[in-house]
């Protein structure tokens, strides 16, 4: 179309489309035109991803998982789900709104993927409530009880209606939707109460209504009095309101009433309004309200609801059966069950306590070690405090003149920010990239920054068309009349609160040339527009959008040229997804060539590993297990001569060709070995590895021998090498 730059400027989500297909389809270029057929070797991403969310519901089946865990799993199963609707399915419709010039990366046939992810979900959807019905028999047995409305006893009773008149009532705001013109916009992330109302004697007409479960101000949980029973009695906030449906529609005469939960999910996709007039920041946030209106994407409803009541909601939202609709149980919204109260399980054993980095104990400045010699977290094994003391002791060095930093999610009371805010403070001269654009969180950044800039930090909001998703850090210190420059690289983002929960790296280092590296990619991030020149010039790292796809493809040629010439060549790879075409095209040439590939993947591989006619056949596995698997690492053999990286890209063509990403090589050879001994580890798991097959079956790594659990091993492998404390009065 004409207008395509303006359209792909106003909507990030559009952009890859336009970028790629759409000039594609302008400029006759057979070897850009032939990438739309669907590869013999790859799988549809979509269906990928529905298997990796598989694996998190086999962790909710698995009966050696502790219950509070199971349902936790069933939670991010949910929570996962709703962002796949959101997103994905949300831009396959748009696919197919644009006809065929929108057939995008590996998937040339968005209605049949459609049609597969509605079959597969409901089939997930029946596995799910079977998993929750069993769970709800060992909650029972272990005296954890959770009721609904109809089983509460007198005390019960009253317990709930007095919480309702003076928690609930206050927050609850019905809608008689038949009285409506125009129906209301169903909130995100929100659950309602569809009620049918009637009458028991005079008129038989009956009534909707909808009307909002206010989770988001009250707790879905309340616990009740036990009474005599003994045990542990949860109600569920919308049966609070259940039970409490006469009070509210009293004043109407009904004496009759049933009702179900009903979910909507919408597009998550936004536009962007390029007026000059107007602020980067205003434009993001004009965007975001804007969401609220999205389209439906899904419809989940209580399979028992009243058919008549469905059928009108169905008719005044417009809805057909394109859009997802899904019957399911009388729960919904599962995600908020990963708050699920802890205190009725009575005493569980902790996660296992972060250790601390062995070079990093006792009273020892971070700052000193680093300016000696390289460090290597692994959080959550690791403590993530190094990354905030690093911080805070530089908020504090009078020698250090400034601090450059990416963020692309942070904590809600960031401890990150708040040292950054006291280096502001003490006179640094501090520099915040904020990802304004990171998907889910941009109200949060959008907050940060005005707190950020209210404090004197300097905040550059990012660059237009790019995602800036590199975890990076420099300080710059003076000491005397030398000049050090120091900082990190990391695969995981500075989130104190889920680096408890993710499995990353951290390298913390002086080397000259990365600091150089890092300079150059902070001076593009500054003028963007001007200094792309900058990002050319890195001569350690790789970096994304220019050089990552270049060096990981000429690493992988390496390789293959060592096994033509009958030297050993293997390639192992970490990373949370692999659904890059040329890539896997790589991939695929070097096991051709007999290059030995193994991979860990936690979440989507788009590639066919299974092939009669490699050589040496690929193993590839899934880890899901207590911690999620974020990080990313590469190490190549190089005839001897190993080459380890780890980088904040996974290899997807958003994170290749649409993101600011670094990788950096790891030289210190210390450093290296412990990361291969990781790897190794994690590839001997035969207790949570499931294998990527070409079937998407799931099926758990059989190995004879002693059990791998590689979580488990990591924390053990790392602990000795901690040395122990010395206990109190050991001097």
């Amino acid at each position: 179309p004409s207008d395509r730059k303006n359209l792909t400027r106003r909507s990030p989500g559009l952009y890859y489309f336009y970028r790629i297909n759409i000039h594609a389809q302008m400029v006759p270029d057979k070897k850009i035109t032939k990438t739309f057929k669907q590869p013999s070797h790859t799988i549809a991403r979509d269906l990928s991803w529905l298997s990796f969310n598989a694996r998190v519901l086999q962790e909710a089946e698995d009966p050696s998982v502790p219950l509070k865990e199971r349902i936790r799993f069933l939670g991010i199963f949910s929570n996962n789900l709703d962002e796949f609707f959101r997103v994905r399915v949300a831009a396959l419709k748009r696919m197919i709104h644009y006809g065929q010039k929108a057939r995008m990366h590996l998937e040339a046939s968005p209605q049949k993927i459609l049609d597969t992810i509605q079959e597969t979900v409901i089939d997930q959807q029946r596995k799910f409530d079977l998993i929750w019905e069993n769970i709800k028999l060992e909650l029972e047995n272990q005296r954890i009880h959770l009721v609904t409305e109809q089983d509460l006893s007198p005390v019960q009773k009253d317990f709930v209606q007095a919480y309702f008149e003076d928690d609930v009532r206050p927050n609850v705001i019905p809608l008689m939707i038949e009285d409506i013109q125009q129906f209301p916009y169903l909130r995100e992330k929100s659950i309602y109460l569809a009620v049918v109302m009637s009458r028991s004697k005079g008129k038989p007409a009956r009534n909707f209504a909808l009307i909002e479960v206010p989770t988001k101000v009250l707790t879905r949980f309340v616990l009740l009095p036990s009474g005599k029973a003994g045990g542990h009695h949860i109600i569920l906030l919308e049966d609070v309101i259940r039970f409490c449906l006469p009070r509210i529609f009293s004043y109407f005469g009904y004496d009759r009433f049933s009702a179900h939960v009903i979910k909507v999910t919408k597009d998550a996709e936004f536009d962007i309004d390029y007026d000059e007039t107007t602020s980067y920041a205003d434009k993001i946030a004009k965007a975001v309200k804007s969401r609220r209106k999205g389209k439906p994407v899904r419809f989940i409803y209580d399979r028992e609801i009243d058919p008549v009541l469905l059928k009108y909601l169905i008719r005044r939202m417009s809805l057909s059966r394109k859009d997802h609709l899904i019957p399911g149980g009388r729960i919904h919204n599962f995600r908020q069950f990963m708050d699920f109260p802890s205190t009725v399980f009575g005493r569980v054993p902790d996660r296992r306590k972060p250790l601390n980095h062995p070079d990093l104990s006792g009273t020892t400045r971070v700052a000193d070690v680093v300016l000696k010699k390289d460090i290597m977290l692994h959080p959550p094994y690791h403590s993530f405090n190094p990354i905030i003391d690093l911080l805070r002791e530089s908020a504090m060095d009078p020698g250090v003149t400034a601090i450059m930093i990416t963020a692309y999610r942070l904590a809600s009371n960031s401890k990150v920010i708040n040292a950054i805010i006291n280096a502001a403070r003490n006179g640094k001269q501090v520099t915040v990239v904020l990802e304004l654009r990171a998907r889910f969180d941009e109200e949060h950044n959008l907050e940060w920054k005005r707190i950020l800039e209210e404090e004197g930090v300097k905040v550059l909001d990012g660059v237009q068309d790019l995602k800036v998703h590199a975890k990076l850090c420099l300080i710059r210190k003076k000491a005397g009349k030398k000049f050090l420059q120091y900082g990190f690289i990391g695969t995981g983002n500075l989130n104190e609160k889920t680096a408890g929960i993710y499995g990353d790296h951290f390298l913390l280092t002086s080397n000259r040339a990365v600091m150089a590296d890092l300079n150059r990619i902070f001076r593009y991030l500054e003028k963007p527009s001007t200094k792309i020149r900058e990002l050319k010039m890195c001569r350690t790292l790789l970096t994304s959008p220019l050089q990552m796809r270049k060096g990981i493809t000429r690493m992988i040629d390496d390789e293959i040229s060592h096994a033509m010439a009958g030297r050993k060549a293997s390639i192992t790879i970490k990373i949370n997804s692999l659904s890059d075409e040329q890539l896997i095209a790589s991939l695929h040439k070097a096991a051709m060539a007999g290059v030995r590939i193994r991979m860990i993947i936690r979440g989507i591989c788009c590639m066919l590993t299974e092939n009669d006619k490699y050589p040496i056949p690929i193993y590839a596995v899934s880890v899901v297990d207590q911690y999620l698997e974020h990080a990313r690492v590469i190490a190549f053999h190089n005839n001897g001569d190993e080459k380890v990286w780890i980088s904040s890209s996974d290899w997807m063509v958003r994170n290749l060709d649409h993101r600011v990403e670094a990788a950096v090589q790891i030289t210190d050879p210390v450093i290296a070995g412990e990361l291969m001994d990781l790897l190794e580890i994690q590839l001997r798991d035969n207790v949570k590895a499931r294998k990527h097959d070409n079937r998407l079956q799931n099926e758990y790594v059989q190995r004879s021998g002693r059990k791998v659990r590689s979580q488990s091993e990591t924390y053990l492998y790392l602990q000795r090498k901690t040395p122990a404390l010395p206990k109190p009065g050991d001097g």
